[in-house]
Parts: C-alpha cells; sequence; structure tokens
C-alpha cells in the first residue's frame, strides 16, 4: 500500500480549491506508510481553513470480499456489503422541501458526507474491515480528537480510501491527521487487538440486566407506575439495574424540574426505592439539549448553539416539537450541567445516567474545531461531570465514546412494530430511524464492540403481550440476538404482569453465556446465519438462521465440517 494519492480541499475567499501535491507553497505533507500503521501530518506555512485530507489506494477487489462500514454514530446502521449492495443516503422525498430534508438528516452525516449513488461504494467511520472468509483486514484510527476519520471503499473501481473530515479548522503550523492501525487475523484477533493499542480501560461491569421504562410508557410514567414496574423487577434475582426514562422532568433541559404531579415525591425517593430492592438506578437524560419550550431555552438564549450562516439556534433533535442543542463551549453551560449531574449522582442518589442525543454538539464545526473535536471533547467533559458513575451513551459517535462510556447503544430504536411503522416503509427515512430489523442488524454486526468498547446495549426486547406488535417468534429472536451479542440487556415490561412462562423466558434472557461466535454474515439480501459454540466447546457448535423482514427463525446443531462462509 506504499503507493497512494493525496487529496487536500480548503477554503478561501468562500470557494474550496483542490491540491494533490505533498509539498506545496501553503504547506508540506510528511507521512509513514508501514505494514502495520499509517501515519500523516501536515504543517501549514499560514493559517488555512482546512476542509478535508484523504489519501487513496488501489486495492484489488476479491469475489469473497465484504466490506465492512461502521456507521456515522450509535443508530446509525452498521453492516457488512458487497459488490452488489448499496449504502443508502435519506429518502429522496426529503429533497421535496429543504425543512424535510434538514429533519431527515438532523441525526446522520448526510449533510457532510457524500453517498455515491451506486452499487458497491461504502463509507465507515472511525473503524472498518475487508473480510475474505474468515480472514480478516481491519483499519481503526487512533483517535478522533483531531477530526472523524472516514474509510471509504469502492469495488468497482477498486479503490480503499481513508479521509479526515478537517471542516471547520483553521490549522497554522504542524497538525496530524492519521494514526491509523492496519491488522491482519481472525475477527476477534484484530477486534482484541484494535481496542487494546485504543487504551480503553477496563470495563466495570461483565453484564447489566434489568428494566428501563421508555418502551411501554414513553413519556406517560409516573411514580406510582414506577414503583409498580419495580415490584415485578425486583422478583427477578438475574436483574442489576432499574432505568427511569424520559418523562419525570417537566421539559427536556430542566433536569432539576422534575413534573410535581407525577413525581409528588421527588426523584431522590424513586432512587431510594429502587436501592432497596438492590437493584442500581439510573436515570435518562439528553444533557446537551433543551426543548424549546423548556425554562432554560427561555431564560438562556444565549447558551444555545448557532448556525454558522443563518445565527439562529441550531435544532439538534426533531423531538418534543425540536429541542436545541446547549454550547458545552460557554461556561456557564458547563457549570449548569455540573449542578445537574452532581444533583442526579449525589443528592438524587442515581448510580448510572443515559445520555441520549449526543450527536447533537457535534451537526457543525465551530470554534476553529472539527467535528470530531468536539464531539471527543464533549465526552471527555461528561465523563469528568459523571465520575466513577455509570455512563451510558446513546446517539453519539462511536469513536468519540471509546474510552468514556461504560455502556452505549449499538443501534437504533427497537420500536414496537416488529413490522417498523408506515416511514419504514419508504426508500428509507435515515439509517438512524426506528426499527426494530435495523436494531438486530447492528446487534449482530456491531457484536465485536461488546466486552472490549463498552457493553453494548442492544435496545430492549419484548416478552409482554399488550402494547406490541410482534410475534411471538419474533419477540424470541429479538431475547436471542440480545441476549447472545450484547452486554446491556433491557426490557420495559411490567414484569409483575408476566406467567410463569415469560418469567422464566426473562430469567433465560437475562443470563449471559458463555459463547464465541464462528460467523455471523447475510446469506441473502435478507437472511442471516449465525454459527457459534458454547463452553468453548466447538463440538457445541450451533446454527441460527432467520429471516430479517419476516423475523422468522429456524434453529438447529450445525457440523464443524460444514462451509461457515459458503
Amino acid at each position: 500500500m506504499n503507493a497512494f494519492s493525496f487529496l487536500l480541499e480548503y477554503e478561501q475567499n468562500g470557494k474550496v480549491f483542490q491540491e494533490t501535491a505533498l509539498n506545496h507553497v501553503l504547506y508540506d505533507v510528511e507521512y509513514s506508510i508501514k505494514a502495520a500503521k499509517i501515519e500523516l501530518s501536515i504543517t501549514t506555512k499560514r493559517p488555512i481553513a482546512l476542509k478535508k485530507i484523504s489519501i487513496a489506494f488501489k486495492k484489488n477487489y476479491d469475489l469473497r470480499e465484504v466490506f465492512y462500514a461502521n456507521g456515522y454514530q450509535a443508530w446509525t446502521t452498521s453492516r457488512e456489503y458487497g459488490i452488489s449492495d448499496r449504502q443508502k443516503s435519506v429518502t429522496p422525498l426529503s429533497n421535496l422541501h429543504p425543512k424535510l430534508k434538514a429533519m431527515a438528516a438532523t441525526s446522520g452525516d448526510y449533510l457532510f458526507t457524500d453517498y455515491p449513488k451506486k452499487t458497491g461504494a461504502f463509507h465507515a467511520y472511525t473503524y472498518c474491515y475487508l473480510r475474505r472468509g474468515g480472514a480478516v483486514e481491519l483499519f481503526g484510527s487512533l483517535s478522533e480528537k483531531n477530526g472523524f476519520t472516514v474509510f471509504r471503499r469502492d469495488m468497482t473501481e477498486n479503490l480503499f480510501t481513508i479521509e479526515k473530515d478537517l471542516d471547520g479548522l483553521i490549522c497554522d503550523g504542524q497538525y496530524s491527521v492519521f494514526d491509523i492501525l492496519r491488522i491482519e487475523g481472525g475477527y476477534d484477533e484484530v477486534f482484541d487487538r484494535y481496542f487494546e493499542a485504543f487504551g480503553v480501560p477496563k470495563l466495570k461491569h461483565a453484564s447489566l440486566a434489568g428494566y428501563t421504562s421508555w418502551y411501554n410508557y414513553f413519556q406517560k410514567i409516573d411514580e406510582s407506575i414506577i414503583l409498580r414496574d419495580l415490584e415485578g423487577m425486583a422478583k427477578v434475582p438475574e436483574a442489576n439495574i432499574f432505568q427511569i426514562d424520559d418523562g419525570y422532568e417537566t421539559f427536556v433541559g430542566d433536569w432539576l424540574d422534575p413534573n410535581p404531579k407525577k413525581f409528588p415525591n421527588g426523584m431522590a425517593h424513586i432512587a431510594q426505592k429502587i436501592h432497596e430492592k438492590s437493584l442500581n438506578a439510573g436515570l435518562w437524560l439528553a444533557p446537551l439539549n433543551a426543548q424549546k419550550t423548556s425554562r432554560l431555552a427561555k431564560e438562556h438564549p444565549d447558551w444555545l448553539i448557532r448556525d454558522n450562516k443563518s445565527g439562529k439556534p441550531i435544532v439538534g433533535v426533531v423531538a418534543w416539537g425540536g429541542a436545541y442543542g446547549l454550547d458545552i463551549y460557554n461556561s456557564e453551560v458547563r457549570a449548569y450541567l455540573k449542578t445537574v449531574f452532581h444533583t442526579v449522582l449525589n443528592e438524587w442518589g442515581f448510580d448510572m445516567v443515559k445520555l441520549d442525543f449526543l450527536y447533537s454538539q457535534c451537526m457543525q464545526p465551530r470554534l476553529g474545531k472539527t467535528r470530531g473535536t468536539i464531539m471527543c471533547e464533549t465526552m471527555e467533559f461528561l465523563r469528568e461531570c459523571v465520575g466513577d458513575k455509570l455512563l451510558l451513551g446513546c446517539g453519539v459517535p462511536l469513536g468519540a465514546a471509546f474510552g468514556y462510556v461504560d455502556a452505549c447503544r449499538t443501534g437504533c430504536d427497537a420500536g414496537l412494530k416488529y413490522g417498523g411503522e408506515i416511514y419504514n416503509k419508504l426508500t428509507t427515512i435515515n439509517a438512524e430511524i426506528i426499527s426494530a430489523q435495523n436494531s438486530v442488524v447492528n446487534t449482530v454486526f456491531r457484536r465485536h464492540l461488546n466486552g472490549r468498547a463498552f457493553l453494548g446495549d442492544p435496545d430492549v426486547f419484548f416478552l409482554r403481550d399488550d402494547n406490541l406488535k410482534f410475534t411471538e417468534e419474533q419477540k424470541l429472536l429479538l431475547a436471542r440476538i440480545n441476549n447472545l451479542f450484547g452486554g446491556v440487556l433491557f426490557v420495559s415490561d411490567d414484569v409483575g404482569a408476566y406467567d410463569e412462562g415469560q418469567l422464566a423466558l426473562l430469567r433465560e434472557a437475562f443470563t449471559k453465556k458463555d459463547i464465541t461466535v464462528l460467523s455471523a454474515e447475510f446469506v441473502t439480501a435478507t437472511d442471516i446465519r449465525i454459527v457459534y459454540s458454547e463452553n468453548g466447546k466447538n463440538e457445541n457448535e450451533k446454527k441460527i438462521e432467520f429471516n430479517l423482514k419476516k423475523g422468522n427463525v429456524t434453529l438447529h446443531p450445525h457440523s464443524q465440517q460444514a462451509n461457515r462462509n459458503e
């Protein structure tokens, strides 16, 4: 891979220019391309507003090859692709109106990353791999603090490109651009080596299992519902955590104003009741956002992130009628958030916070910082605020979360209908949209994160009969996939209403097994095959095949001699 082409994009007087020379009157580039590592830095001779730097290699396509594309953030569809596949952008229907496009693009990378309109061309964030049978070639950035790293694979053109999103950076002097590892080996081997090199600290828990309130009640929770569901979950000895989700606060952003009608005894009372059941107490927040109708947004408009062009507050979340992003580089915002976390964790007594919609902090570069720099500095600040309590990240670009979170969502929301809502029937709204099927895909193909980068949170599974449109087979599929590949195992059911059969299924789903995944792959456009062994015994191999669209499952033993990559 020593031979490569170089491209630098920069902006001057409102125009974007491109340069292909490594040495130029404006800059000099230094690089080292070795078998195991790729490094590159730039030294500018005067301040330059950089946009992007990329290096491209000729890399022939192998007929057996699949490319793993790690999505932009925790919800983004992440999977293996072949030459006949296409990585989808937002639905073309969003082009009917600018506001519709902005809404569809809010949580993803669609406004600042190119999506080629052809098959065989894909992009990944922070890390990717090329797999040929059982042989894996992984490329992984060792830091996103200088900007998000994007890997591109064009199978039809035999190109492999590494680019750095430097939009917003004013470079004046030396700047490190790429610090990339290249690792070859088996699937587990390459990820063991990657996260060891990344320096991710040892995880505090082997797994978390319990309850979250969202998927049965959404914001319609109150003290009586929570305490009733607590009684049911307390009867499950495998459970160790009970998390309250959105709905306890008056408005998103006003975190220290619990709704007095819904929670008359306050949140410290709830945390105490959870602890009395020998469970860890968790609480959901979207700490970087303020609902348009919130007291915070009305009283502190100067705390809001402003659009680089219009100067208007940026809507970072379309939920709740819209929520603005809070600027963590504002000292008053940082002081406010420190007070919020101190209150929640130390005065109310919660043991874990689930922090949601974190991507909203880096939707635009600002203050001379790239999106990646902003997100990494945000995660560093949030970790400082949370201290040694548990932090579950959600809606966050994953490379920025490595080393800062104890657990993290690895896919989109599961939703209450396996087949999806009306919007799921469109070509796609975006790759972050609520979808049980996409949730399953991400749980399977981001399995390498669980236990290495953090505890993987595949979102909830369901065993209840009401307020749900899943078949029994679909419910069991979701529970089994979450158990096999997830480290955070949540239900939102009133477990106290379970019959004996449901309770036995829950206890089994909460019990992690000693498994080794031998292969997991698409065998058709809609069918996934998983081969694994239990207790380290290869003679005890098992296979699961299921149709993703229908949720139909086939379970049976699998011979050691079978071809795992046919």
